[in-house]
This record gives structure tokens, C-alpha cells and sequence, in this order.
């Protein structure tokens, strides 16, 4: 299988499992370096974060859900999203480039129609390709999803949902269908 067959097949598990649905946000977090086998920040590959976001978008676009890409620690891992996706937020001024940003979150840049970045998300999903640390881009109370994937290409992949919060004691019942 592909590494774009193994982002597809993720980013459609994921959808299901976490039951995600039209205006939804996938935060992905992506070091194509982990997915060619180096360590992270070492061998950015632009052609590989383009397949990847298309791949990943060939999954989200149909089904209405948006795709927030990382970037990586030297934008402060902000996030390029699609202007639709987050009314209201605040824009931050930033184009990223493969060393500066990651080539995974310049393809989805240069793929989207209105790119925005932004400093911060809360992202009802997410997916961690080779250790990206995506965690503080989900809402509060993220769940993590076991997939039948543990990497795409060599770069271990760690996947998320999100649930609203239990509040109440005792004696309060929960919604099955949010757990």
C-alpha cells in the first residue's frame, strides 16, 4: 500500500470512528521526513506533503469536513486552514515554506482556495503522522482512536476524537452516543 492509499484509508477510518460530519475540523500534523524514514525536521519532501494533503482531502472534501494542517514548531505550530472554516478567528501573517512550516502544511497552503493561518484551533479530530504533536489543537477532552494503521510510510501515526464533557455526579445519565 502507498503512503497516500495509508493517509486515505486514516483519514476515512477516522471520519467513521469518530463521526465527524459536514463543518467538522481534522487536524493533521504531518513530518513527511518520518514518512520517508528520517527523523523529524531532517528531510522535508515537498512531493510527499502535496500526495499526502491530496490523498487526505480526496477523504474530507466529500463528506463537507475541513482539513486544519500544522505546521511545525518554527511557525509555532500554527495552523493553515481553509478562511470558511474559522469565522471570527484571528488571522496570523505567515506563509510556510518546507523548512519553515513543513512541507505538509505548504501543500495544503498552496492547495486550499482561501488559506488562512491561525494561531490556535479546536479541532473535533486529529491525526499525528510521525510525532507532530497535535494534541493542543483538539478540544478538551480528546479520546484517542486505535486504527487499523499504526504508520503511513515509516512515521508512526497516532490518531483522536474528541467527546463532550461528563459533568454531574452519581446520579447523572450520559448520551450513549456521545461517549
Amino acid at each position: 500500500m502507498t503512503v497516500q492509499e495509508q493517509a486515505a484509508l486514516a483519514a476515512e477510518e477516522l471520519c467513521e470512528k469518530a463521526r465527524l460530519g459536514p463543518g467538522s475540523i481534522l487536524v493533521v500534523g504531518c513530518s513527511t521526513s518520518e514518512v520517508r524514514g528520517s527523523r523529524i525536521g531532517t528531510d522535508s519532501a515537498p512531493a510527499t506533503g502535496e500526495s499526502l494533503v491530496e490523498a487526505i482531502l480526496s477523504v474530507l472534501e466529500p463528506k463537507g469536513i475541513y482539513l486544519a494542517a500544522q505546521c511545525c514548531e518554527h511557525l509555532n505550530r500554527c495552523l493553515i486552514v481553509e478562511r470558511s472554516a474559522v469565522p471570527g478567528l484571528e488571522p496570523v501573517n505567515v506563509v510556510p515554506q518546507p523548512k519553515a512550516g513543513g512541507s505538509f502544511a505548504t501543500a495544503a497552503y498552496g492547495r486550499f482556495r482561501d488559506p488562512v493561518a491561525v494561531e490556535h484551533i479546536r479541532a473535533d479530530a486529529g491525526l499525528d503522522i510521525g510525532g507532530t504533536l497535535i494534541g493542543m489543537h483538539l478540544k478538551e477532552v480528546a479520546v484517542p482512536v486505535r486504527l487499523s494503521l499504526k504508520a503511513i510510510g515509516e512515521a508512526p501515526l497516532l490518531a483522536a476524537r474528541v467527546r463532550p464533557k461528563f459533568i454531574g455526579g452519581v446520579r447523572a445519565k450520559y448520551d450513549e452516543d456521545l461517549l
